[in-house]
């Protein structure tokens, strides 16, 4: 598989990493000789310097042979005016663009017919409020991700002081949960992940992702011990495209919502623009300003500005001052470990959403979405299994599925099924399936040959 990446940034980067570690062939495509350094001397593709919007550069790559391209710059512009040229050069190519301006998303269904023909828009700050919105309905949760049309949740929870789940073997949880069917997808205990099998214990500390059908979560949580008091009042800090975003959602929803915003030009477009959401004009690490909003009163701080140092600084002042749940948004990966040792609760990475958009259209076989779990050491891919696939026809305890993998549950037809081990998977069931990084090429093999497993 033939993989063109426009724009060597953080998102085309850390892309073009994973592939690259998967024995893809891929090229980036940059301006920048700096960005296009980092890359050359890390990773083991193709560098080109030139601009991804050329059609002579995108020749040069190999466009006619490729199989997908990545328009992932931060200029939509350079992203929308590459995936045209593509079109008309190949135009059987599955195109990708990030694209953030409300302008443009606006006409995105322009964008994917005629001449542009791009098969996804990426809109990161979008993907970022929705899972803003997932963390505030479940708030004592680590980490909410939607599958199966949002009848399935992984949900990754901190396993508190005297939890009923606190040393229990997993081949015995069913006894803790009672009749929930529910499925231990991995645990993160003192950084490390792991794939468990029913002889590990899960222990105070572990971060678990259990995954359950939706109906199912309130009595899971309660069930570990999980407190999960409801929101109501909620402080945004940052006005930009993400806070301006959530703000509209939150604004005809039972939140007391108050936007804090420090340029004033852009909190008189807010409060033109929103209703009951209350705009203040402020800085979010202004002590004086949060005492007199009553920052110890907030159920939840999202910090959500261009400045993910400001973000990081102005959750933990909201924390020590006494809001209850705090989430950030950041940027650069290299700060995702250090979040939850600081005592934020979330943290939020529009970058890492463009991401897991990106990743269900480079996995063979047919795969519906995809997601990263811690970073990008596991992934979870929900995928339909094909007639002729190598997974189908036998039980799962046969399959011989290779270490670190695991599927969690499926659907077929209208139902949701948790596998046993003498489960066989049959054609068109939608599966959802774990699995660490460097078994990844071994469950692609396995949704898309007949060849015997292993």
């Amino acid at each position: 598989m033939r993989i063109i990446v426009i724009g060597a940034g953080e998102v085309g980067f850390n892309v073009a990493r994973r592939l690259a570690s998967e024995n893809k062939d891929v090229v980036v495509i940059d301006l920048q000789s700096s960005a296009l350094k980092r890359v050359s001397e890390t990773l083991d593709v193709q560098t080109i310097k030139g601009s991804g919007s050329s059609p002579e550069v995108l020749k040069k790559a190999g466009i006619e042979n490729a199989d997908i391209l990545l328009a992932v710059t931060d200029k939509d512009e350079i992203n929308l005016l590459a995936s045209f040229f593509a079109n008309k050069i190949s135009s059987d190519l599955i195109k990708l663009a990030r694209v953030r301006n409300d302008d443009y998303i606006s006409y995105s269904d322009m964008f994917q017919s005629g001449d542009l023909n791009i098969d996804t828009i990426i809109n990161p700050d979008q993907e970022v409020v929705e899972s803003i919105l997932r963390l505030m309905s479940v708030p004592g949760a680590v980490e909410i991700n939607e599958f199966v049309n949002g009848e399935v949740r992984l949900i990754g929870v901190k396993i508190p002081e005297a939890s009923p789940l606190s040393g229990v073997l997993l081949k015995n949880i069913k006894d803790s949960l009672g009749d929930i069917n529910v499925v231990v997808a991995a645990l993160v205990r003192e950084d490390r992940l792991i794939i468990p099998g029913g002889e590990d214990r899960i222990k105070e500390g572990d971060i678990v992702y259990f995954t359950c059908i939706n109906k199912n979560q309130t009595t899971l949580l309660k069930s570990a011990g999980i407190l999960t008091e409801p929101v109501h009042k909620v402080l945004i800090v940052g006005g930009g495209n993400v806070g301006y975003l959530l703000a509209q959602t939150l604004d005809n929803r039972k939140y007391h919502t108050r936007l804090l915003e420090c340029n004033p030009d852009r909190c008189e477009f807010l409060s033109e623009n929103l209703n009951r959401v209350i705009v203040l004009q402020g800085d979010g690490t202004d002590q004086e300003l949060l005492k007199e909003e009553n920052i110890g009163e907030m159920d939840m701080v999202i910090s959500v500005t261009g400045d993910e140092e400001m973000n990081i600084l102005t959750c933990l002042l909201a924390k020590k001052m006494g809001a209850r749940k705090t989430i950030t948004r950041i940027n650069n990966f290299a700060y995702m470990p250090l979040i939850q040792p600081l005592g934020i609760d979330h943290l939020v990475c529009p970058r890492l959403s463009a991401i897991n958009s990106i990743l269900r259209f480079v996995r063979r076989g047919k795969v519906l979405s995809a997601v990263s779990i811690k970073g990008d050491e596991a992934e979870v891919l929900e995928a339909i299994a094909q007639e002729k696939s190598k997974i189908v026809g036998k039980p799962i305890m046969d399959l011989g599925l290779p270490k670190g993998s695991l599927i969690l549950c499926f659907q077929r037809g209208d139902k949701v099924i948790i596998p046993t081990g003498m489960t066989v998977i049959e054609p068109q069931d939608r599966l959802l399936i774990i699995s660490t990084r460097s078994t990844i090429p071994d469950i692609e093999e396995a949704l898309t040959t007949t060849l015997e497993f292993f």
